[in-house]
């Protein structure tokens, strides 16, 4: 099963859980701010924007099946479908792009590469990047399934789900190379629970636009 695939089977079923820091969001963008969110899913994050006061929202995802149930469940919110790596948007058109769990979900770093050089694109100088995602573990359990896929997908930290995702953990090192066109404005570390109801670590990373 590729991950698009997988996504769509979910997509009636699935509950995103990294939390969303409104006031850290508010201390950088405004509320007349054009916000993107990629990888959006089903709307949570932008519905809970909506409710606070921000009104020109997008949201992107390669899953037609999230598409659609963002748009059944959040009809005042603009959703498009999107292809890998591809944002359909205009150069300099976006205030602000949030960016949560999807690094995890792209394993290869030259999709990484290819997806942050197009978020650069879309941005307006000085232009806001929010991003939370998953740091390495350190447990036995994660330490072995590391290991177990390294030689398959060619990176240490991806891995395959039993229902057939295949997801990505991060080095620090790594992330900071990702996001050298931004200055790096908010760093922290965070405990997330992970879809499954694992606990993961991972990072919050708020950075400008060089």
């Amino acid at each position: 099963m590729n991950q698009k695939e997988y996504w769509n089977s979910v997509s009636e079923t699935k509950t995103f859980t990294l939390p969303f820091d409104s006031d850290l969001f508010a201390g950088y963008v405004q509320k007349d701010s054009v916000i993107v969110d990629i990888g959006c899913g089903y709307g949570r994050i932008l519905r809970i924007l909506q409710e606070e006061g921000y009104e020109d929202l997008t949201g992107y995802d390669f899953s037609p099946m999230m598409i659609r149930r963002g748009k059944e469940e959040c009809p005042l919110i603009r959703f498009e479908t999107m292809e890998e790596g591809k944002i359909p948007r205009e150069d300099e058109s976006a205030d602000a792009v949030i960016l949560f769990a999807v690094l995890t979900c792209i394993v290869s770093d030259e999709k990484q590469e290819k997806l942050i050089g197009e978020i650069l694109r879309i941005l307006k100088p000085q232009g806001i990047l929010y991003v939370n995602d998953y740091l390495l573990n350190n447990n036995e359990r994660n330490i072995e399934r590391y290991r177990k896929y390294e030689k398959e997908f060619g990176v240490y930290g991806a891995f395959e789900l039993p229902e057939g995702a295949t997801c990505r953990h991060h080095t620090e090192e790594h992330i900071r190379e990702l996001f050298r066109d931004f200055e790096t404005k908010e760093y922290g570390h965070v405990i997330y629970t992970t879809m499954n109801g694992h606990q993961s670590p991972g990072f919050s990373y708020i950075g400008r636009k060089k």
